[in-house]
């Protein structure tokens, strides 16, 4: 039960400053006459229908009786009056969404040098190219048809991406685009090239910004010269039929690095 100092420091919390109880309260204090009267209600204030009365079977003494009075809406218990008092923000004060970062890309490429010709290559494993790898085999017909030699330089070592698996650096699509641009660039100012084979989705995405539908062609690149597409060597395996594009392709371009006899 409350007592009357719990429940007058409630009521004032309310911002309740005349109440009548509708029953008898234990330890209450005896209630004022003055307070018995009727008010009349102020006619600037929306007042809600008086509720039904309900019978309440608890003894009500006589100088308690109930007196109905319009009910005022006021604050609801727990709320502080700082927090009433507090704006609300406007939609342009708002805090803006944080982007979403996107995942680094993940992929590995091989640059390799044969006579005027730059190729580089995606690595389907991840790892270095190995003598008797199929991939590596198939590679090495491919520059045979195009009279080109058939045991390329292998320059560098692989680009690996991302370049740190941890830490707040940027490794997003952009940043390993212009890494890879960036690492071409670079090799090519050393020894320039006739063609840049780009071999591989990853190679096409991240040194020539395109992507599968430029497959056999040849793109012009901005600080990396004239670039052959082609699809990836683990791909031409699984799919023989792709060969014959490539070789169709290719007695196009073989005048470019190969003078044609």
């Amino acid at each position: 039960m409350l007592t009357e100092q719990r429940r007058r420091a409630y009521l004032s919390a309310m911002q309740v400053v005349h109440w009548l109880p509708r029953a008898e309260l234990p330890f209450a204090a005896p209630s004022r006459p003055e307070l018995l009267l009727p008010l009349a209600p102020p006619e600037d204030i929306d007042f809600e229908p008086p509720p039904r009365q309900i019978a309440d079977k608890s003894p009500v003494a006589p100088q308690a009786r109930v007196v109905e009075r319009p009910k005022i809406e006021v604050p609801r218990p727990g709320v502080s009056a700082k927090a009433a008092a507090k704006p609300v923000e406007a939609p342009e004060q708002a805090a803006t969404p944080r982007p979403v970062p996107v995942p680094p890309p993940r992929f590995a490429l091989q640059l390799l040098r044969a006579g005027d010709c730059l190729l580089l290559v995606e690595l389907a494993t991840g790892q270095p190219f190995q003598s008797r790898d199929p991939s590596y085999l198939l590679l090495k017909d491919m520059l045979r048809a195009a009279g080109l030699p058939d045991a390329p330089q292998i320059v560098g070592e692989p680009v690996r991406w991302p370049l740190l698996m941890r830490g707040n650096m940027d490794q997003g699509p952009d940043a390993a685009r212009d890494f890879v641009q960036g690492f071409v660039q670079a090799r090519l100012e050393e020894a320039p090239c006739t063609c840049l084979w780009l071999v591989g989705t990853p190679a096409l995405r991240f040194a020539a910004g395109a992507d599968d539908q430029a497959y056999y062609q040849t793109l012009k690149l901005d600080g990396l010269g004239e670039a052959w597409a082609l699809p990836g060597l683990e791909l031409l395996m699984d799919e023989p039929q792709r060969k014959a594009d490539v070789w169709k392709a290719m007695r196009q371009l073989m005048a470019r690095w190969k003078p044609v006899e």
